[in-house]
């Protein structure tokens, strides 16, 4: 019978990243002298997570995929998705910039031969005073616009600028230029794809004095202009009843803050769901199974659970993902 499933991260050395993903989630890097990304669950072919509890403790995603199919996933996200786990969830220290970047879609991603494209939203868990992000454009832009203030490297000048704080969510589309800003961290919820089309790295070099690769010409065409009323997500956060971050395509995001014993029924949903807790502690009873949670942990409950039982302590938030 399959049951909850917990994974041992993968920690990734970024040139921005910082110690919070340590100092805060308490999620040990070492020895990385920084970590700027933990993919706390992830199907990303060289990147997988291993199960770290029960018998299938060692085994890698995909493989666990390949063996259970649609009891995993469900039956529904099974046909689409057969070979490889559809999401990819990601905590994210950024003690600097990151590059101003963007993703492209599904379409783009299959002529260019590269798999999925990538659409994600971020939760902010912990900002540092005056924290700030990019999203989008300021103004109405078109490519011809968008090349020029590139070129004339006033690129700033045309971007998104949006101030932070914890609680704060952001739905980033395949195509929406973006970056993180230093003293967020966050956790990320995107399809299962790495790839990143770096627009502008603010000038920097690494140890080496070698700068990263841009990759302008790719993001052009990856870019959307289209404009956007409003950036930031904007929801409502009642205790005991979930609060709807994001519904999308590729995924459902609900935040969910409990001060008392919770029963979720998942008997009618076709598939797979995934606990993040980004604040608190929490017990666990799933498919006869007791487990904890706390925060910068993940569960992966599969299709064939129907019922999930939760004991919080006072003050747990929980991002609950599925695909609907």
């Amino acid at each position: 019978m399959l049951y909850p499933l917990k994974f041992k991260p993968v920690f990734k050395d970024k040139i921005w990243g910082g110690q919070k993903i340590k100092t805060s989630l308490g999620l040990d890097f070492s020895p990385l002298p920084n970590c700027g990304e933990a993919w706390a669950l992830s199907g990303v072919p060289g990147c997988q997570t291993v199960v770290s509890n029960g018998f299938l403790e060692g085994n890698e995603l995909n493989d666990i995929l390949e063996i259970y199919m649609d009891e995993l996933v469900g039956g529904n996200v099974y046909e689409k998705y057969p070979a490889e786990f559809p999401i990819l969830v990601k905590f994210i220290d950024a003690n600097d910039y990151l590059s101003i970047q963007v993703h492209p879609d599904d379409a783009l991603a299959s002529r260019r031969k590269i798999g999925s494209g990538k659409t994600e939203m971020w939760y902010v868990i912990d900002a540092d005073p005056g924290s700030e992000l990019i999203t989008g454009f300021n103004r109405k832009m078109n490519a011809e616009t968008y090349v020029d203030f590139l070129q004339q490297k006033r690129l700033k000048e045309v971007l998104n600028f949006e101030k932070v704080k914890k609680g704060d969510a952001f739905f980033i589309p395949s195509g929406r230029v973006h970056a993180l800003g230093p003293g967020i961290l966050l956790a990320e919820i995107q399809q299962t794809s790495d790839t990143t089309y770096r627009i502008y790295d603010w000038d920097r070099v690494d140890k080496d004095g070698k700068s990263r690769e841009l990759h302008t010409g790719l993001a052009l065409e990856a870019i959307d202009f289209s404009p956007v009323g409003s950036y930031r997500t904007n929801y409502r956060q009642v205790p005991n009843k979930p609060a709807t971050l994001v519904e999308c395509t590729y995924f459902t995001t609900n935040l969910l803050e409990a001060n008392r014993l919770t029963v979720k029924d998942y008997a009618a949903l076709d598939s797979f769901v995934i606990y993040i807790c980004v604040e608190g502690k929490a017990e666990i009873r799933a498919a006869e199974k007791t487990l904890a949670i706390t925060a910068g942990e993940v569960v992966l409950f599969p299709a064939t659970i129907e019922e999930v039982s939760m004991l919080p302590d006072p003050g747990i938030k929980i991002l609950e993902v599925y695909i609907a």
